[in-house]
């Protein structure tokens, strides 16, 4: 029996805020909305464990060139701490290392907390995907080999107590890029006496971009095709916290051809352009007084 002939892959450009849910990995989240819709291309802004849920922004066409805009972006979690047990892994999928009485009070608490606020330093996990000789730390974890890592300096803008019940704690964490949140659960844990390790984690925001945009992958199935395009954000989406410069049509024409255009401002400073309404691409100044164009999209999309 002959199969049925798949559409061929069209062009889809724009972002998609997806809600990504427990128990699935990043790569496979995108494939899922890449087949829903059909797209040619496509990408991520950077993984979320696949015990996390939350903001997954996935890329299509022309906005997969600006993907990695993301990746230094601040991040802003909700996380659920459970005291009183670590694990190897220092999240719920581990192996349960050790089990202590928990006897915290909310003052205890908030000292634990203000003591993570600011620059801070990390010893990434060993279940982590950083590599080594060209091997994630977790292929070394899973054969039992533990590896020195170096501390790592990260940022931890803001921790918000919400809840406190018990062994459970729930907390938001606003944060630089690099930082591990079940490290910070970890390590809060050992600052309470009683140890911890992430329960749950739950990502609310990157950059200017909100999970409560998002859609989930179930919502976006329920969808025709048109619908599911309209879903999609524009490609400048993921650079919005950038200054906007509008652009005459010379300028344009410069822009267009890769040509640097006359410009003030402080040297490295970059600007999102424009043609009217249109995205034009990236672009950074130069110490001479030029805007050099550094990222540019095929065709200015509105």
């Amino acid at each position: 029996m002959n199969k049925p002939r798949r559409a061929p892959r069209r062009r889809v450009d724009g972002v998609l805020l997806l809600d990504k849910p427990s128990g699935m990995t990043s790569n496979t989240a995108l494939q899922i909305a890449r087949r829903l819709l059909n797209a040619e291309k496509a990408g991520h802004t950077g993984t979320l464990d696949p015990l996390a849920t939350g903001l997954l922004p996935l890329c299509f066409g022309e906005a997969t060139k600006f993907a990695g805009e993301l990746l230094d972006a601040d991040k802003t979690y909700r996380a659920t701490l459970a005291l009183g047990e670590t694990t190897d892994t220092a999240d719920a999928e581990g192996r349960v290392l050790q089990t202590r009485p928990v006897m915290v009070s909310a003052d205890e608490l908030a000292a634990a907390l203000s003591r993570f606020l600011g620059e801070i330093e990390q010893v990434p996990p060993m279940y982590s995907a950083l590599k080594r000789d060209g091997k994630p730390l977790y292929e070394y974890a899973r054969q039992g080999i533990e590896l020195e890592r170096a501390p790592r300096r990260v940022t931890i803008h803001a921790l918000q107590l919400l809840s406190h019940d018990g062994n459970r704690v729930e907390i938001d964490v606003a944060c630089s890029k690099g930082t591990y949140v079940r490290t910070l659960a970890a390590d809060i844990g050992e600052v309470l006496g009683c140890g911890a390790h992430l329960a749950a984690l739950r990502r609310t925001h990157i950059a200017n971009l909100d999970v409560a945009q998002a859609m989930t992958i179930e919502r976006l199935e329920a969808l025709s095709m048109s619908e599911r395009d309209a879903c999609l954000a524009p490609a400048d989406a993921l650079v919005a916290v950038l200054p906007r410069a509008a652009l005459d049509d010379a300028e344009v024409a410069r822009v267009l051809h890769g040509q640097a255009i006359r410009w003030n401002g402080p040297a490295g400073e970059r600007w999102r352009l424009y043609d009217g309404e249109s995205f034009v691409g990236l672009a950074a100044t130069t110490g001479d007084g030029w805007l050099q164009p550094r990222r540019l999209v095929a065709t200015p999309t509105s």
